[in-house]
């Protein structure tokens, strides 16, 4: 009866296997082979991972960053005949070229809103005074006032008796809501 070692010699090398069931010795590969190829995909995976958490990171400080809360301020309104004023009673300072003014009367916004600080304007008679006037170079501190006179040309116009509502943001971030009557001189 033949061996298998005899079979194996009688065999020739390039004819390939003797049965379908039987396989080829093959050389054993060696260790730094087999560990540089599973490094490969860890290596990127890894990469992956790195990108994903620092995009993920720079992402959320662009978008997530607390804004800067609005300044803390109360403040005053009186309205005499054609004549706003706003006076600072206590808390932050007021940047005035970083303050935005929304006037209504009887709730109904003007037609032309007041650019503070500014000089002369469409819709105001020139020269508002204090932080108002583009030509100071004041803030609306504590104990200061500011004041704008609504032209003829603006509507809805004051008229005594009307009620006027004043809306100041510093920022786009609101200050205050301030409300009074329209009084006359």
């Amino acid at each position: 009866m033949p061996t298998d070692t005899d079979a194996d010699s009688s065999r020739d090398p390039a004819a390939g296997c003797g049965s379908p069931t039987e396989t080829r010795p093959t050389e054993p590969r060696s260790t730094a082979d087999r560990s540089a190829r599973a490094f490969t995909p860890i290596a990127g995976v890894l990469l992956l991972a790195i990108t994903v958490v620092l995009a993920g990171g720079v992402v959320t400080a662009a978008i997530g960053a607390p804004p800067e809360p609005a300044p803390t301020a109360s403040l005053s309104l009186s309205a005499t005949d054609d004549r706003i004023t706003v006076t600072h009673r206590g808390g932050d300072a007021l940047n005035a070229t970083e303050l935005e003014v929304r006037v209504r009367v009887d709730g109904e916004p003007l037609a032309r809103q007041p650019p503070v600080p500014f000089f002369s304007a469409a819709g105001f008679h020139p020269g508002p005074t204090g932080a108002f006037n583009a030509a100071t170079d004041e803030d609306l501190r504590v104990g200061g006032s500011a004041s704008f006179r609504v032209a003829g040309t603006n509507a809805p116009a004051l008229e005594p008796g009307r009620t006027v509502t004043v809306d100041v943001s510093v920022d786009g971030l609101p200050v205050a809501t301030l409300e009074t009557v329209v009084e006359s001189g």
